[in-house]
């Protein structure tokens, strides 16, 4: 059977690392399995990942000229190419609501994302709450199948950059990239800094080397290094307003690390505050900054959520078992009828249509938005050299400058 897997971007993601999961169990039970992408992308792109490398990926417009039996968009961009695909079934891979990203000012845009949950094909999801929006928004049947953990890499015993130490204060990680306002990774820092923290480390999939007030930062990790610095911390603090199901908590769970956390979506697929990890309202930076001194200060404390995140991480699935589920899924699929491709056709021009409407009347009700996009554009076409010198600058201020509220 050949399958195929429509994928925005091979660079460092969560998301990603899912996708790259799933392939690799489905490629290694059998499947012709073909990663069509949208980005450009090279060698270097995939080599975070142990299993990218050893995959199929070509740039999308290559896929489009091949049949398969299967179909799977990852990310709203992609499910509007499922019209240029011959393929006996079509699917949707939902990793979160992804109108969400976006400001709540761009109508048309976030619109136009959730014309996508619309569309008539199969579903899968991540997380309950996405698949309880999706059937009570848009009346979509999505199956559940929970992400995994790599039982390999993730472990509490094992090779460290620098050893936790009861001698020495807790070490503080924060994770997530930079430019990207609902991560709140710059909040994470500076509240991490008005707790007192003495010792703060960052991971991060931004093209950054230094940050104020930080101790290390790692850039663009290779994933099977992530857990040396997973089992160097004591506390992960992920302050995002918007995800699926996200990954970082439950990594530092398996690495014997606790976590802080928004009561974000998702969160609840594993998180219980007071037992293995903090959860508070999303945007209370005063309860971050007092419970994290509780912690820094408190070793019994910190020393009960990590034993209640461990006990999480032995009962939590292995990728293993989570792609298995994704093989029932994807073995279903492949019994029923696929869509008439005339109506993705008519449902993806009658989007756009929609779509280009409502924004230019945005546009012309506001100008200066106009002149924005323009810049965004010219600066994407600068040198890669000067793009990751101006990433790095703007790490600096949104750390330096950023206010104390979250996105």
């Amino acid at each position: 059977m050949k399958l195929c897997f429509l994928v925005g971007s091979m660079a460092i993601s969560g998301g990603t690392y899912v996708i790259v999961q799933h392939a690799a169990y489905l490629r290694d039970h059998g499947f012709d399995v073909t990663l069509a992408v949208q980005e450009p992308f090279s060698a270097l792109t995939l080599a975070w990942h142990d299993e990218a490398p050893a995959l199929r990926c070509i740039p999308i417009a290559e896929a489009k000229k091949e049949h398969f039996d299967l179909v799977i968009a990852t990310w709203w961009k992609t499910v509007f190419e499922l019209s240029h695909f011959q393929a006996k079934q079509y699917a949707y891979f939902v990793q979160s609501i992804e109108s969400n990203f976006y400001p709540e000012e761009e109508v048309p845009l976030r619109f136009l994302v959730e014309t996508t949950y619309r569309f008539p094909i199969l579903y899968v999801t991540e997380a309950t709450w996405i698949q309880q929006y999706l059937a009570e928004k848009f009346g979509q049947a999505a199956a559940l199948v929970r992400n995994g953990i790599r039982k390999d890499i993730y472990t509490p015993s094992g090779p460290a950059i620098a050893p936790r130490n009861l001698a020495r204060p807790p070490r503080i990680l924060v994770e997530g990239h930079f430019g990207v306002s609902f991560k709140n990774t710059a909040l994470s820092i500076r509240l991490a800094r008005e707790a007192g923290a003495r010792d703060i480390w960052v991971l991060t999939g931004s093209p950054v080397s230094w940050l104020p007030g930080v101790n290390r930062v790692f850039s663009q990790v290779p994933m099977r290094k992530t857990s040396q610095i997973y089992r160097s911390c004591d506390i992960l603090v992920k302050l995002s307003t918007v995800e699926g199901m996200f990954g970082p908590p439950l990594e530092i769970f398996h690495c014997g690390g606790t976590a802080i956390v928004f009561d974000v979506t998702g969160h609840d697929e594993y998180i219980v505050d007071g037992v293995n990890a903090c959860v508070i309202s999303c945007g209370d930076a005063d309860r971050v900054v007092s419970i994290l001194q509780r912690l820094l200060s408190d070793r019994d404390t910190l020393s009960q959520l990590q034993q209640g995140a461990l006990q999480t991480a032995a009962a939590w699935p292995s990728w293993e078992e989570s792609s298995a589920q994704f093989h029932q899924w994807v073995a279903g699929c492949l019994q029923g009828s696929a869509p008439d491709r005339s109506v993705l056709v008519a449902m993806t021009e009658q989007a756009f249509a929609d779509y280009s409407h409502d924004e230019q009347l945005r546009l012309a009700q506001n100008p200066a938005i106009i002149r924005r996009h323009k810049l965004s554009v010219l600066a994407s076409r600068f040198p890669r050299s000067v793009i990751r010198k101006v990433k790095q600058l703007e790490a600096i201020g949104e750390v330096a400058l950023g206010r104390r509220t979250a996105y």
